[in-house]
């Protein structure tokens, strides 16, 4: 019986620790390919490479294993290897492990998440791993969690254009309460714009702010983790408001 292959990628570059955690663990159940970008693209979103060609490189991550590295987002490089560039095609496709949470709104800009999508829009059932950010990041919480989630997944598939969306807080004791099947929650955003001058004389920006503040609503992502859950999102690319639908109607479009 041949092993499932397994595309990895992620969003915080292919020379990360958490990717190289991923696929140390991930190798114990499937054929692993890594295929990630060569820079951080955090919070790109589902960013696609149409105005210049993209390169794909080899190289090894740092246990000596062989990855393929490109100079594209995260997307593209889900995309490349559906579309042929990379000869086997995946079972699945596990993107992660992101360097801090995307729960909530954070989806929406995620690199990490997008990836997933796009496995998913390529008809490859697709999961986004992110775990709690520390000043010591302990990854390997997190894998055992891809690891036994990405097991499901391949015995039970997912719907058509749906991922899992999950993420996995940090305990002092490397452990956590179980998980939580979730939905999509809230956070505050505490953003803010410092304007600068550069030596010249120029204006220039920095979107800056605090760190988001998640509300504890019950049964959401950001409730299950702040309270020691791992979280299970199932997320979906259709994006209708439904109960839009029938109000727009009553307007003079």
């Amino acid at each position: 019986m041949t092993n499932p292959h397994i595309l990895i990628t992620n969003d915080d570059g292919v020379d990360t620790l958490g990717i190289l955690i991923l696929a140390q663990h991930l190798r114990e159940i499937g054929d692993v390919t890594v295929l990630a970008p060569d820079k951080n693209w955090s919070a790109c979103g589902h960013a696609r490479t149409l105005t210049k060609p993209l390169r794909i490189r080899k190289t090894r991550l740092s246990d000596n294993s062989r990855a393929l590295t490109c100079d594209g987002t995260p997307a593209d490089c889900v995309a490349l290897a559906c579309l042929g560039a990379v000869e086997r095609p995946a079972d699945i496709v596990v993107s992660g492990i992101n360097r801090g949470m995307n729960l909530a709104q954070d989806v929406t800009c995620s690199g990490t998440v997008s990836a997933a999508f796009e496995g998913a829009l390529n008809g490859i059932p697709s999961i986004a791993v992110s775990t709690q950010y520390a000043s010591k990041m302990d990854y390997a919480p997190a894998a055992k969690v891809a690891v036994n989630i990405a097991k499901q997944v391949l015995a039970n598939g997912l719907p058509n254009h749906t991922i899992l969306n999950i993420n996995v807080p940090i305990q002092q004791d490397g452990r956590h309460k179980g998980t939580k099947i979730t939905t999509q929650g809230t956070r505050v955003y505490n953003d803010r714009l410092d304007t600068r001058q550069d030596p010249r004389g120029a204006t220039y920006y920095w979107l800056a702010g605090d760190r988001p503040e998640a509300i504890d609503v019950p049964g959401s992502d950001t409730s299950a983790v702040l309270n020691g859950y791992v979280s299970v999102t199932p997320l979906q690319l259709n994006l209708v408001a439904q109960d839009m639908l029938t109000t727009l109607k009553d307007w003079s479009l």
